[in-house]
């Protein structure tokens, strides 16, 4: 039986990660910076990492540890323009820490949880698109991605010169079940009827539901072609932001009003408003070619995207 240690258990795709893991029958523990934080929904066997950076004792969390799963950093703030040092000393210094004494106390594979954002921030328009693939180049954009792609090279150095296996896992937005952030706030602007601007936007954005997710990870713990590999992992089914709201209305039995508004007033609202990104996230393309993990790893999404937003709007 693989044991497997899954960092930041107690975040969204951590926790889903570990419960799921559990029923498959892995052993598997957790850490969670803080455990009066934690969730304890489950029989979850939770080791309080603190804060993670370059002096983190992962001692007695990687102990007797076949597969490192890490989910834990810091993750992407929108319109706080925090240091790179600070990303860094988290998505950097700290995963490269973890990987290093994982050498130590001879796991054999790493599973690192990084972001698409180190391909870059979009994939154009509707009428010059583009997506991003795994010949791309990477190019992030803003401290966040920079911090997770110098993570990847810390780690494909650390895997130069030593037996650690590492995959690297780069995903877009991922939604499901206790969802945060952006896609949790347009669920409850949708829940309230409220009319938004968003007919027409002619954008395309690939997603991965948590199921899905989790799915992909199961399998790159046990394959034995994603060692030394480089995935972006999507649903496969990308959608525009009015297709995307159309989609969670309907599962959620609500009538939604869509409203046409020019972009260059929703940019002008969003820089007024100091939401720039979220308004660019909701207004612009960002597709990912999942073609790449399908095939070296034998991969279908089992969920599609209509199931997905059903449980994650169940209940709501």
């Amino acid at each position: 039986m693989r044991k497997i240690l899954v960092t930041g258990a107690n975040g969204f795709i951590g926790h889903n990660l570990y419960k799921n893991l559990t029923k498959l029958n892995y052993s598997v523990k957790g850490t969670a910076r803080n455990l009066n934080t934690a969730l304890i929904n489950y029989d979850t066997k939770y080791i309080s990492a603190g804060n993670i950076d370059a002096k983190t004792n992962w001692d007695q969390a990687l102990e007797g540890v076949d597969c490192v799963i890490h989910c834990a950093g810091k993750v992407h703030v929108i319109n706080k323009k925090d240091e790179l040092d600070i990303y860094c000393a988290i998505n950097r210094e700290g995963t490269k820490n973890l990987a290093e004494q994982a050498v130590k106390a001879k796991v054999k594979r790493l599973i690192f949880l990084s972001s698409v954002k180190v391909n870059g921030d979009s994939t154009g328009n509707f009428d010059d698109p583009k997506i991003f693939t795994n010949d791309d180049m990477p190019n992030p954009q803003d401290n966040y991605a920079i911090s997770k792609f110098e993570a990847e090279q810390a780690l494909w150095e650390i895997a130069s010169k030593t037996n650690l296996e590492i995959v690297i896992v780069r995903l877009p937005l991922v939604y499901g079940k206790g969802v945060k952030g952006n896609l949790k706030l347009l669920i409850k602007l949708i829940n309230s009827k409220i009319p938004l601007p968003f007919a027409d936007i002619k954008n395309k954005r690939s997603l991965i539901g948590i199921d899905n997710l989790v799915d992909v990870l199961e399998r790159c713990i046990e394959h034995p072609k994603a060692a030394g590999k480089t995935f972006l992992v999507s649903d496969g089914e990308d959608l525009s932001t009015s297709e995307l709201i159309n989609i969670i209305a309907s599962e959620m039995n609500r009538s939604v009003r869509l409203f046409w508004l020019p972009r260059v007033l929703l940019k002008f609202f969003g820089f007024i408003l100091m939401r720039q990104s979220q308004i660019n996230r909701l207004i612009g393309s960002l597709q990912i070619d999942n073609s790449y993990v399908t095939e070296i790893l034998n991969w279908t999404p089992p969920v599609s995207v209509e199931e997905g937003i059903r449980k994650m709007v169940k209940d709501k």
